[in-house]
């Protein structure tokens, strides 16, 4: 295609125009993920296939942010998106490098798989530490400032494209995702697992979205008109494309036995609205096309929405200013700074005895367990690959005060029970450090390879998913030993998901949440145990005392399920976070005591920090509804602020409870407004017994009133 206009076209415009040009042999062909070239035409071949879930993946060096779940526990949207801006900037880099070859591989382009805004609503699913966890505002905060970030603010061009993932209700079980029929009701449907897709795609306008493998209802995700069609386009007013998972065409005829062969499943995913196939199932439009089962409009329409995405890539037409990103962006010092600042803002300080920040006066450290100094932790999965890598006990290592003995020990093995006369060797050598340190540091969790996709995650029955939420034996059975030494022990845990804890709290001296943190996790850690930096996260997820406390897995009703609905007490709320410092909210102040249908709300309330050193809080705002006939969360999160406050400083804090958080979902899915009394919390932590007795400061609260009126 000639490049020879002065100023940007419409992408669409364009898009006909160049689309009209092609015969349907040709169109067919641009619908598959690994595009063939049209010389005839100037159009290069492109392969649609690429990650950035956390950094930009697969393709070799580049800046690794801490895991999407790690980067949700920062509750920070402006880190997120200059995250997020970092990241597509690196995979620009490549990009304009990567062309040059005349073509593009697979990870080499600018249409990015990410980010993966499913509901985390059980911790056995293996990818939910894709996720920005198992709240629906949260994710869909997170999830704005994420594509915002990746896709740039240009008016004509994108810098990269953002894909929403996995629509929808996608989270497990690994093992029969490709068959698996999700039951679920119009309520839960609604008010939770499509509520981040429905924020994303009204308030940033992301470029595509790709279909989950499962059915919902019945419908194959990636074939289903109630989903893509009535859902996607009519009522949250998707423009962009809709690619499949890959594989999951296929799966519609071979798993979920709707249809009859590929030809029929291409068919009924095309005239579904599916544009953009990852697999082989599209090859089979020929045959599905001489067999009457989709016409050339369908066809054509599809390969529109694609040539439109890469026109506003810049791929045709006048240069743009992304073509200017050079390759010397990669893994910069500007990006490893805010890697390590994203890594120390979301590590989640669960307990503290008074031990942490550690004092100089400690002497020497004993850095045990099986993830003390493992690479693997550091980079979750999706990933790229850093320049350096800071392990943990590398971290504390660099970081300790200068003349601190430390001493390291694996002391067992990840999951693996030992036997033999190997059995005793790690624990001894455990057991040794701790008696000759003053303080251990017990680095304990999962790993990717155990948590993770179906095929690429090897735990007991290569699913990806866990059975339960237990901390692996041999690791408890380190701790009780360890434990038994007299000294004090600070847990770390890694993971991407949550574990178990009960059996360590009451014991651990301080409990430490580092997820996986990526390249300067280390670093990060150490900041927080010699109390260089004031711990700031907050659990995007529900650490749960038991995995009976847990519905059953298959079963995709909320009843029971995160803290919006679940009736047991947690070990550690959602939201819940402790810092070194003592933060306190007074004066809950509101524009409003009442709120008519459409109203905003604004309030306003003091933070203090009492502490003797600065930090970060976040300001949670959560919301009940009261007498309503209809069942409602018994919390949710409705507003969020990260603030940064000196030793001393009080503050006044301004949050905005949005108009629709006020509405609600009734059984037939329907959005009301149910006038009536509700309860509104200002708080630092989930509002609730458990966040006070593990040492959160008390929270306020006030009643409002829903009356009827406008919309």
């Amino acid at each position: 295609m000639q490049q020879n206009e002065n100023k940007p076209q419409d992408p669409m415009e364009f898009s006909r125009a160049l689309v009209a040009q092609m015969t349907l042999a040709e169109k067919m062909a641009q619908m598959v993920y690994n595009a063939p070239a049209i010389e005839r035409l100037g159009i290069p071949a492109y392969n649609w296939w690429n990650e950035c879930l956390h950094g930009a993946a697969r393709s070799g060096t580049a800046t690794v942010f801490p895991q999407a779940i790690g980067m949700a526990a920062s509750f920070n949207t402006g880190l997120m998106q200059r995250a997020a801006a970092a990241i597509s900037d690196e995979v620009r880099a490549k990009y304009n490098e990567y062309k040059k070859f005349g073509s593009t591989q697979i990870y080499q382009g600018l249409t990015c798989w990410s980010p993966n805004i499913n509901i985390f609503r059980d911790p056995r699913w293996g990818r939910g530490h894709e996720t920005y966890g198992e709240d629906p505002y949260l994710t869909g905060r997170m999830g704005v400032a994420f594509v915002r970030g990746l896709q740039g603010d240009d008016p004509n061009f994108r810098k990269v494209d953002a894909t929403l993932k996995h629509y929808a209700v996608h989270s497990g079980p690994e093992a029969e995702r490709h068959g698996f029929n999700v039951q679920i009701g119009a309520k839960d449907l609604n008010e939770t697992y499509l509520a981040a897709f429905r924020t994303c795609i009204r308030e940033a306008r992301p470029a595509a979205v790709m279909g989950a493998y499962n059915r919902v209802n019945g419908e194959a995700c990636c074939a289903s008109p109630i989903l893509l069609r009535q859902i996607l386009r009519e009522q949250f007013g998707f423009q962009g494309y809709v690619v499949s998972d890959c594989g999951a065409i296929c799966d519609i005829n071979r798993f979920h036995k709707i249809t009859n062969d590929e030809a029929e499943s291409a068919a009924l995913a095309v005239r579904s609205g599916c544009d953009l196939n990852c697999g082989s199932a599209y090859t089979y439009l020929k045959a599905a096309f001489v067999r009457g089962l989709v016409d050339e409009a369908a066809i054509t329409t599809a390969v529109e929405r694609l040539f439109a995405a890469r026109y506003a890539l810049g791929m045709f037409g006048p240069a743009n200013p992304y073509d200017e990103i050079p390759y010397e962006i990669i893994d910069c010092p500007e990006h490893q700074a805010l890697a390590l600042r994203m890594a120390r803002e979301s590590i989640v300080l669960l307990k503290n005895d008074g031990i942490l920040p550690l004092a100089d006066s400690v002497g020497s450290l004993a850095v045990i367990g099986p993830n003390n100094d493992e690479r693997s932790i550091l980079l979750g999965n999706y990933n790229g690959l850093p320049s350096h890598f800071i392990t943990l006990f590398e971290g504390i290592s660099a970081g300790a005060p200068q003349g601190t003995r430390i001493y390291k020990a694996a002391g067992c093995d990840l999951i693996r029970e030992p036997k033999g006369d190997w059995a005793e060797q790690p624990l001894h050598e455990a057991l040794i450090a701790a008696d000759k340190s003053d303080v251990v540091i017990l680095c304990l969790g999962l790993r990717p390879d155990i948590e993770g996709e179906e095929g690429d995650a090897y735990n007991s029955d290569m699913s990806g998913d866990r059975r339960d939420i237990d901390l692996p034996a041999p690791q408890l059975q380190l701790f009780d030993e360890v434990y038994k030494r007299g000294k004090p022990v600070v847990v770390v845990n890694c993971s991407g998901s949550a574990v178990n804890l009960a059996p360590l709290h009451e014991r651990a001296a301080a409990v430490l949440q580092v997820w996986y943190p990526g390249q300067s996790g280390g670093t990060a850690l150490a900041d927080i145990l010699f109390g260089r930096m004031n711990p700031s996260g907050k659990l995007p997820v529900t650490f749960y005392q038991s995995t009976a406390d847990l519905p059953d897995f298959r079963d995709y009703a909320m009843k029971g399920r995160t803290y919006r609905y679940m009736e047991q007490e947690p070990l550690y709320p959602f939201g819940f976070g402790l810092s070194y410092s003592r933060f306190a909210l007074s004066e809950l102040q509101l524009a409003a005591e009442t709120i008519q249908d459409g109203d905003d709300l604004t309030l306003r309330v003091k933070l203090t920090n009492l502490g003797p050193l600065p930090g970060q809080e976040t300001v949670q705002v959560y919301l009940r509804h009261l007498d309503c006939p209809v069942e409602t969360p018994r919390l949710q999160l409705a507003a969020f602020t990260k603030e940064t406050l000196a030793a001393g400083e009080t503050r006044w804090v301004e949050l905005t409870v949005r108009a629709e958080q006020f509405r609600i979902y009734d059984q037939d899915g329907q959005n009301i407004f149910y006038p009536g009394p509700a309860e509104l919390w200002a708080a630092c932590n989930q509002p609730s017994a458990r966040s006070r007795a593990l040492g959160a400061p008390e929270e306020l609260r006030c009643r409002i009133k829903l009356a009827a009126g406008r919309r």
